[in-house]
This record gives C-alpha cells, structure tokens and sequence, in this order.
C-alpha cells in the first residue's frame, strides 16, 4: 500500500508560481501519486473578490473554485512528479461539465476532490474531474484539461 501525501502552504509555494491574492489552495492531503488528491480552501472574507461579489452577500465566484480544484491537481501532479522549485506554468485548456450546486461564503472551509483521468508523467496535457464540496454538501463540480509547462524554466 502505498503512503499517501500532503503538501503544506510552504511545498504549495515552491510548485504553483500562483501567489496572493490568486493563490486559492492552503493544503492538499491524500495525495494518491498522479491518480487522486483533495484539496483544501479556507474562505476568508478579506478575499479581494468578495468586495464586489457580492456587496453586503459574499459569495465565490465559481470560476475561483474551478481555479482552486486546478491548482489542487497542480500541487498533486507536482508532487508526485518532484517538481518543486522547476517554474513550472499551468495553462488551462478546456473546462467542460462545470456545475454549481451550493454557495461558497466566508467561513466555509471547500474541500476539493480531484481525480486525473489523463495524462501520465513526463506528458503536457492532463484531463482531471474534480468535486468541491463544503461540510459534505456538493457545492461544483466540473472536467477540465491544462497544459504544464516547464519551459518556464529554461526562460528564467
């Protein structure tokens, strides 16, 4: 059996060239190699985003939480792949089959499941489905594809 994975804020850090405020993932657990993580988002309101979306309503724009189930799947494939420190730049592709079912508010801690369904090491081009949830409440869910580029690095 194999030993599953986290990477904290400090590994996050040294894999997404992401920082705040579009840094949208504080922990990710049960990293299963490059076939399964979970991702975790602690929603705060001192988000920039909330103080237009919406005024005296705060809600995440859904479009953030289909960013923060990308970078999930960015930090699992980084890890299992040893990528820390490499610049690497992900680039989304496709988003397909995004669906929103509950808001996401200040408080609410997003638990983010994701799951690759292509994609192999050494390879560009991924496909992943991911879950958000909050306290077991489906909150999106959508398929997307993104492109990882370590010519990033070649260029610094």
């Amino acid at each position: 059996m194999t030993e599953l994975l986290t990477a904290d804020i400090q590994l996050i850090q040294r894999i997404l060239p992401h920082r705040y405020p579009f840094l949208l993932v504080d922990r990710v657990e049960r990293i299963d190699g490059t076939r399964s993580a979970t991702g975790i988002k602690n929603v705060t309101m001192n988000e920039p985003h909330f103080q237009g979306h919406f005024p005296g309503q705060p809600i995440m724009p859904g479009v953030t939480i289909i960013e923060a189930m990308a970078q999930t799947a960015a930090v699992m494939v980084g890890v299992s792949m040893g990528l820390e420190d490499r610049r690497m730049l992900i680039y989304f592709m496709g988003i397909d089959k995004a669906k929103f079912r509950r808001k996401v508010v200040p408080g609410d801690v997003l638990e983010m499941r994701l799951e690759t369904l292509r994609g192999k090491p050494g390879g560009k081009v991924w496909k992943f489905a991911g879950q958000a949830t909050v306290g077991g409440d489906l909150a999106a869910e959508a398929e997307f594809s993104a492109m990882m580029d370590l010519g990033a690095e070649a260029a610094a």
